[in-house]
């Protein structure tokens, strides 16, 4: 084999490392921007409309100033709190036994089927609650969108909080059982401090998942045009209200609809810096 072949495989690899990091950077690059061209759009056609009025104001009728809002905002906040007491418990006791004592063909079932759910259109979810919770009783209800919530955000909690307690080192369960721990003390007192970053930045991530859910709200929560604060009743959502407010003829209520979808870009995006700040800390705790 002649000096210049040898010479040219080298040469070659080099030329193909540079072409894959082109199409890499410029794969970035285009997604980057458009993330960056949606948001700026959103920012452009809601910015107009968003007002202090705007966030604490109920909905009013085409013609009538100072529509908004504010009751879909509180319905957003109650109906995903009560999915997140709901979700967390379970989601994160069986993250836990999926992380510390799951082994054999039960976990790996536990494991496909909570898999299978995080796959399952949100839309069949709100159907499910709808035939669960809303064609018994006759009757929408916060609860019901709670739930179906509820259903979506579980396998995102287990699965992140089996993976935080997965990746702690086997030598800190190990060091504490020699220290005469019991087993429920090694578990509540020694592995769910060690991974609690990362099950809070799951806990988190969970929440940004349904925040701008709709599909499941048609079946379930219903809307209103007004306060309401009793979860046993139909209830406005944020965006529930978004949806009613593009698909209507109305000028005026196509800007709110923008400015709705700002406000839960921004509810998302804090949702996001919280998840990154709990990541950091997890970070400096395996460090």
């Amino acid at each position: 084999m002649s000096p210049s072949s040898l010479g040219a495989t080298p040469r070659r690899r080099h030329l193909t490392d540079i072409a894959w990091r082109a199409i890499a950077g410029l794969s970035a690059v285009a997604v980057a921007g458009t993330l960056l061209l949606i948001l700026g759009y959103i920012v452009r056609e809601g910015i107009g409309a968003l007002s202090l009025s705007f966030i604490t104001n109920t909905p009013r009728p085409i013609g009538i100033p100072d529509g908004g809002v504010g009751n879909g905002i509180i319905g957003t906040i109650i109906i995903i709190g009560i999915a997140a007491l709901m979700a967390f418990p379970v989601g994160a006791l069986v993250g836990i036994y999926l992380g510390v004592y799951g082994h054999g063909r039960t976990a790996a079932s536990m494991r496909f089927l909570s898999d299978v759910l995080a796959s399952v259109p949100s839309i069949a979810i709100g159907l499910f609650a709808y035939t669960l919770l809303v064609q018994p009783f006759h009757h929408f209800s916060a609860f019901s969108a709670s739930f179906a919530f509820a259903v979506l955000m579980m396998p995102l909690v287990i699965r992140t909080t089996e993976g935080a307690l997965r990746l702690l080192p086997a030598a800190l369960r190990e060091s504490a059982v020699a220290l005469g721990a019991s087993d429920y003390q090694v578990t509540a007192r020694c592995l769910l401090v060690a991974a609690r970053p990362g099950i809070i930045t799951g806990l988190i991530l969970a929440l940004a998942r349904v925040t701008g859910e709709t599909a499941p709200l048609l079946f379930t929560a219903f809307g209103s045009q007004f306060w309401e604060f009793n979860p046993s009743n139909p209830m406005a959502e944020l965006s529930l209200q978004i949806f009613t407010y593009a698909i209507s003829p109305y000028r005026e209520w196509h800007q709110q609809a923008w400015a709705g979808a700002l406000l839960l870009i921004l509810a998302v995006c804090a949702l996001g810096i919280l998840a990154r700040v709990a990541f950091r800390q997890r970070a400096t705790v395996e460090t």
